[in-house]
């Protein structure tokens, strides 16, 4: 990147914050917590106002890379004592809720959790040795850019181009290594806590957010200390299998890292499931084993 990467402007951000601020980062129009100071709190208005500042200056940067990404009207909002909704919540809290309608395919919920996702590989990426993939990356996602009729399918195409270039150009373990990393960028509010069920918890995430409509684990399995696992798992409706021979995995590769203690995922190919839209993924972990399928996964041969 040119000038100031975007885990530096989220660096500046974290510094600026405080436990018990009371003054918070919020769009104008719609009272939505931006990323990535969404959940993030600050002790006076002049730190809250240098976080919106950054904040635009993140987004600014994120939109170098997708010019989808959602413009906000970036203020500072104070939660003052006993300033509540008619239920009760803070209202600081409670603009951090998600619409209480299911989320639709294509919509916010899915564009914010894809561009996210990307915007934390491409932190990584930047503090990495391969850099130069950043441009090789935007070149992919342009060209198919060019291709999609709808606007809101265009995160899905980010998240397809990054894949395409992290699988054909770096190494498993290279891949790995970027993966785990941009997890290590994901925003948290459990505290850093493993998940006990995490790849259960990671595909409800992409169900919660449109990209898959439904999923069923048909076996799980975990070896004495829980340094590895394996699953085989059935995904219904994905919406990242549209790509000719391929699935990608790269979301689902980085929420893993993100609720596991492990060094490697290996994801072995998709196979699809006869007579229905869904595909079986065997997905297995440990600490030190071997890695693959971290962006993306064959599907030749399936039907």
């Amino acid at each position: 990147m040119i000038g100031t990467t975007l885990g530096d402007i989220r660096d500046h951000i974290e510094s600026l914050a405080s436990e018990d601020g009371r003054y918070y980062v919020a769009c104008a129009r719609t009272g939505c917590r931006p990323v990535p100071a969404d959940e993030l709190a600050f002790d006076s208005r002049a730190s809250a106002r240098a976080a919106a500042q950054a904040t635009e200056q993140y987004r600014a940067t994120l939109r170098r890379y997708d010019p989808q990404v959602s413009y906000r009207d970036i203020i500072v909002r104070e939660e003052l004592p006993g300033w509540e909704a008619s239920d009760g919540t803070p209202l600081a809290d409670r603009t951090r809720e998600l619409p209480p309608t299911p989320p639709e395919r294509g919509g916010t919920d899915a564009i914010e959790f894809c561009h996210t996702v990307a915007s934390v590989v491409f932190e990584a990426i930047a503090g990495s040795a391969h850099g130069d993939l950043q441009d090789a990356i935007m070149d992919t996602y342009l060209d198919a850019a060019e291709a999609v009729a709808s606007p809101d399918e265009l995160c899905l195409r980010l998240l397809e181009s990054i894949a395409t270039e992290l699988d054909e150009r770096l190494a498993p373990e290279e891949q790995a290594a970027v993966l785990r990393e941009a997890a290590a960028n994901l925003p948290r509010d459990d505290g850093g806590v493993l998940a006990p069920e995490p790849l259960a918890e990671t595909l409800d995430s992409l169900e919660a957010v449109g990209l898959v409509d439904d999923y069923r684990i048909e076996r799980c399995s975990a070896a004495s200390g829980g340094e590895s696992r394996s699953w085989t798992v059935c995904i219904e409706g994905y919406s990242l299998d549209g790509t000719p021979g391929r699935v990608v995995t790269l979301p689902l590769v980085v929420q893993l890292f993100d609720r596991l203690a492990t060094r490697s995922v290996t994801i072995s190919g998709a196979e699809r499931v006869e007579g229905s839209g869904s595909w079986r993924l065997s997905i297995e972990t440990n600490t030190t084993g071997r890695v693959g399928g971290l962006a993306c996964v064959s599907t030749e041969g399936c039907p």
